[in-house]
């Protein structure tokens, strides 16, 4: 029987039926593996905000009046009539599309109400953001999609 309440057990099944911890080691494995995947949530999340400032910004310098690319790779043509489809765009929307998945995978070991997997995720997830996007150079970004998820 699935929990509905939150609860403190060594005892847990998380995401997958196969994915269960009957011993207090593989519980702190499960919790390391949370707390380790939180960070690294942060750490796509921010990479995805630097990604979007590169692939939307003018990224171009003029030099002795010319413009000069800053960014080629980012914004290179996928194909050659439209503007809107160049590889920073594809790529931002993947990484967009990765962040997602873990997001809803948060979603989900969270509600399996085991308060142990709760801390990590939550202790993960400010870790993350301490070290990755919590920085004096950072820039005021809004974020045009306000999903929690995202």
């Amino acid at each position: 029987m699935m929990h509905m309440t939150f609860y403190l057990s060594r005892n847990v099944t998380l995401l997958f039926s196969s994915c269960q911890t009957d011993s207090w080691i593989s519980y702190a494995l499960t919790l390391l593996a949370c707390f380790i995947f939180s960070i690294f949530y942060q750490y796509m999340e921010d990479r995805c905000l630097c990604f979007k400032l590169l692939s939307t910004s003018a990224a171009s310098n003029t030099t002795n009046g010319t413009a000069v690319d800053a960014t080629p790779l980012l914004n290179k043509k996928i194909f050659a009539g439209s503007s809107r489809w160049n590889v920073g765009r594809v790529a931002g929307a993947v990484q967009f599309g990765i962040n997602s998945a873990i997001g809803y995978f948060f979603m989900l070991a969270i509600m399996s109400f085991n308060g142990g997997v709760f801390v990590a995720i939550v202790v993960g997830l400010a870790v993350g953001y301490l070290l990755f996007r919590s920085g004096d150079d950072e820039q005021v970004v809004v974020v045009d999609n306000p999903c929690a998820c995202a």
